[in-house]
């Protein structure tokens, strides 16, 4: 649980300096400079405007927003893909993990270090990367915070319009709907996961949802908008990867 905390920590650092010390509150241009702006904030930023021109309508802005948080969400999908594999692998070898850990519960050295040798040849014995599940979470960070500050430094966004928002002004429909996607993605995610009946993991489900709903009252809806689309896209995602896999392991049971 330690290290969840740590990686965590580590995320929220990230975020904190991807999207607060880069010139967030200047607008993106064929000017601006740096590896962060040139690579990857104005590329996003001239393909929304490219979809936007592309649709030529008066919503093309929310539907440019749409349809490249999409895309960005296809190209990570083989890393999420294999997140989710992972986090079911490590579900799998639970059992027999709570029994090592419990075999090995005293906290000398001797036992301590058995206990990280039977746990490693598990894992090994089973396919399993306890470090697997993370690394698609780092690669992500940057491509999604490069979106939200897209949207947020594009100025051609503040003015614009889509459904029954202004997308360059706060919205109290869309931070609901953005909470609520949050909240059943998350849960999709624990589900039949041992681990998500901890305390820790439970308060950790609806802080974020919350979390997102508080932001999204005062970012503009442009910002929600990408939310909303995102957090929907991964629970479509995760009930289409979700249900073979489920099968798959029924079938192996049938088997047995």
């Amino acid at each position: 649980m330690r290290k969840k905390y740590i990686l965590l920590l580590t995320l929220i650092g990230l975020l904190a300096i991807l999207s607060g010390c880069t010139e967030i509150n200047e607008p993106i241009t064929s000017e601006s400079t740096g590896i962060w702006n040139s690579y990857f904030v104005y590329p996003l930023s001239w393909f929304i405007t490219y979809m936007a021109d592309l649709f030529n309508a008066s919503y093309g802005y929310g539907l440019a927003i749409v349809v490249v948080t999409i895309l960005a969400r296809l190209l990570l999908l083989p890393l999420n893909v294999k997140q989710l594999k992972s986090s079911k692998a490590m579900q799998e070898i639970q059992p027999q993990l709570k029994e090592i850990q419990q075999k090995y519960s005293s906290k000398d050295q001797k036992t301590q270090q058995k206990l990280q040798e039977e746990t490693m040849a598990l894992f090994q014995k089973n396919g399993v990367n306890p470090l697997a599940g993370c690394l698609p979470i780092f690669v992500q960070m940057p491509i999604l915070i490069a979106m939200y500050h897209a949207i947020m430094r594009t100025g051609e966004i503040q003015s614009q319009s889509f459904l029954w928002f202004e997308l360059g002004s706060p919205d109290m429909i869309l931070p609901l709907i953005a909470g609520v996607a949050t909240f059943y993605q998350q849960k999709l995610m624990m589900a039949g996961n041992p681990a998500s009946q901890n305390p820790q993991m439970m308060v950790m489900l609806y802080v974020m949802p919350i979390m997102i709903t508080v932001f999204a009252f005062f970012f503009p809806a442009a910002l929600a908008l990408y939310w909303v689309v995102g957090n929907v896209f991964m629970v479509i995602q995760t009930l289409a990867i979700n249900k073979p896999m489920m099968k798959n392991k029924d079938t192996g049971g049938d088997k047995k």
